[in-house]
């Protein structure tokens, strides 16, 4: 991103009813999704580049359908300086979220060696596993999309996911494994069951 695009931002002021609460609750939970800086009460921010703009199209939808009032606006900061510390600003924000990624994949490790533990190598669990992968997986894609200035978390949590995916298959690898095991018994079972029948026929 060059200098100019990387101080131009999208400035949203939202005016919403006081009643119903869950108008303003719905505005607040899509501006938070798209990763916007809450500038205070109704004032909000964010880099004014694409990957944005259907996040924020939906804040203001939510909005207008709600009978509220909206602005939005282009800034730039005056200088340098408040440039740079708008972007701090939002980068901050951005490490949190990764902080928070990279917490659950540790969550995710720790739940994969919890089963291991236990021996349960299912293929009910295989998949609420993978299905648990893939949610980190999107939830990565969204961050790096929105993390237009690199955050420095954004090395650890890509480190922690691939650990999540190595782990994943090792797990993987055991349930099959288990499986294959589990069916080999049962093809020497009918085996043994078989050559009875022929002896006592």
């Amino acid at each position: 991103m060059n200098d100019e695009s990387a101080t131009q931002w999208m400035v949203l002021i939202v005016r919403l009813p006081a009643q119903p609460s869950r108008h303003r609750v719905a505005v607040w939970r899509e501006l938070r999704k798209v990763g916007a800086l809450s500038l205070g009460q109704g004032v909000w921010a964010v880099p004014d580049v694409p990957v944005f703009a259907d996040g924020v199209q939906r804040a203001l939808g939510v909005a207008e359908r709600a009978q509220g009032e909206t602005v939005v606006l282009r800034a730039a900061g005056r200088g340098p300086r408040d440039a740079a510390r708008f972007e701090a600003m939002f980068t901050a924000a951005r490490e949190e979220d990764w902080a928070e990624l990279t917490a659950d994949c540790g969550k995710y490790t720790a739940e994969l060696d919890k089963e291991i533990g236990k021996g349960k190598f299912t293929l009910a669990e295989l998949e609420e596993e993978e299905q648990s992968l893939e949610r980190l997986r999107r939830w990565h894609r969204d961050l790096k999309a929105r993390d237009v200035f690199g955050a420095p978390g954004a090395q650890e949590a890509d480190r922690q996911l691939a650990e999540c995916a190595r782990r994943f298959e090792d797990y993987s690898e055991r349930v099959f494994a288990r499986l294959h095991a589990f069916g080999a018994d049962a093809s020497a079972e009918a085996d043994v069951d078989a050559g009875t029948e022929r002896e006592t026929s």
